[in-house]
């Protein structure tokens, strides 16, 4: 029996609304994703001649794989792919703010990824999707120091610690008009998480790189005794948004490719937060869907020096994964932004390399969500075993 028949069949036996459940559905959904962007297709694009640039072609080459034989089904990108793609058109510079990188850490290279991103809104999206908001009774001032540290354990998988930090001062007026102020500063959640990537770009063609992200984000906001923020989530930023305070499971899909002078790159990220607990009740949320696509077009290879426009949304499902009724409200949100920004690079030499960006998302349409504006600013500092970095 196939792997993932016996998934579903061991899934089908068991509650629906375990854990175990959970994850078999979307072990599933992953390798169904994999499967249809072409995790298992032959490295031959329809057919197409070899480059003539293209290395000679070893016993391990894409030519013999074959997508109707499992035996030729490849997990991992060749040395030769990576190679490839390693000497093609690619600048050192910082990439994208809010999207994830998609192609992996060097092995053995190290990246600590340091940013601000903040929140400035007093306004709400109506309970209809518009492009139009109204004064909310909530305005908030919110800034998440994030940081993110990176190292690759091979060339096709990468390990990464996402600890935050919050500060935020909110002010509320009631019904009867009367102002209460809430403050709040402290550690928030943090996110671990794995990046694999089973198939490199290829440069000569149109072939991708793909990459599967696999993440848990720790409620230490709860550890450590930080209030919630009023709406329920930190400013948007690099990782996916989740639900402040809840323990919750992310699977993504994420795409790049490279045409100069410009690089695309984008993800889907599903996240099911586990069922948590307020004043001794069972809270359930629904789940929640973030997109990103990046547009970068790069101005000047020496200096990394770039302009990117990022596209975000983020949707709150009327559904769990577990199947269990919602008790969180608004059942369902949704906003969709777009964020401007810049890179540059400092320097890059043997001792390492040091790139920054910084931008400011605008919020443009949504549904149950605040209306509001969120700058952002961010350093990366890259080093290797081996001289000086690598860009991914």
């Amino acid at each position: 029996m196939l792997p993932w028949r016996k998934m579903a069949l061991c899934a089908g036996l068991r509650d629906p609304n375990s854990l175990y459940t959970v994850l078999c559905r979307m072990m599933i959904f992953l390798w169904a994703c994999h499967w249809c962007l072409g995790g298992f297709t032959p490295d031959r694009v329809w057919g197409e001649e070899s480059s003539a640039q293209s290395p000679p072609s070893t016993g391990s080459s894409s030519e013999e794989r074959s997508l109707w034989n499992p035996l030729t089904w490849k997990l991992v990108p060749t040395e030769e792919e990576i190679q490839k793609y390693r000497h093609s058109w690619n600048p050192f510079s910082h990439g994208p703010i809010l999207s994830q990188g998609v192609d992996i850490q060097p092995k053995g290279q190290f990246l600590i990824q340091n940013f601000v991103f903040s929140e400035f809104g007093h306004q709400q999206f109506p309970n209809r999707l518009t492009t139009n908001s109204v004064d909310s009774p909530s305005h908030l001032r919110a800034v998440a120091p994030t940081m993110i540290f990176g190292y690759g354990i091979t060339d096709h998988l990468e390990f990464n610690v996402a600890p935050s930090f919050v500060w935020f001062e909110a002010t509320r007026t009631n019904a009867s008009g009367q102002q209460t102020s809430s403050f709040e500063r402290g550690p928030g959640d943090t996110t671990i998480f794995l990046k694999y990537r089973p198939q490199v770009q290829d440069p000569d063609t149109w072939r991708p790189t793909l990459t599967l992200f696999n993440a848990v984000t720790l409620p230490s906001s709860q550890w450590f005794g930080t209030q919630g923020i009023p709406g329920g989530f930190s400013p948007l930023g690099r990782l996916p948004a989740t639900r402040f305070g809840a323990l919750t499971l992310t699977e993504a899909v994420l795409i790049r490719k490279n045409l100069q002078p410009l690089r695309f790159s984008g993800g889907v990220y599903y996240s099911y937060a586990l069922p948590g607990s307020t004043a001794g009740m069972n809270t359930y949320g629904g789940d929640i869907i973030n997109t990103r696509f990046l547009w970068e077009y790069i101005a000047d290879d020496k200096r990394g020096l770039g302009f990117n426009l990022e596209f975000l949304t983020l949707h709150g499902l009327p559904f769990r994964l577990d199947g269990h009724d919602l008790n969180l409200k608004p059942k369902s949100f949704s906003l969709f932004g777009v964020e401007p920004s810049v890179q540059y690079k400092f320097f890059h030499d043997e001792s390492g390399a040091l790139v920054g960006a910084a931008g400011v998302l605008f919020s443009i349409a949504g549904q149950n969500d605040i209306n509001a504006i969120y700058p952002n600013i961010s350093l990366y500092y890259y080093w290797s075993k081996g001289g000086s970095p690598q860009m991914r």
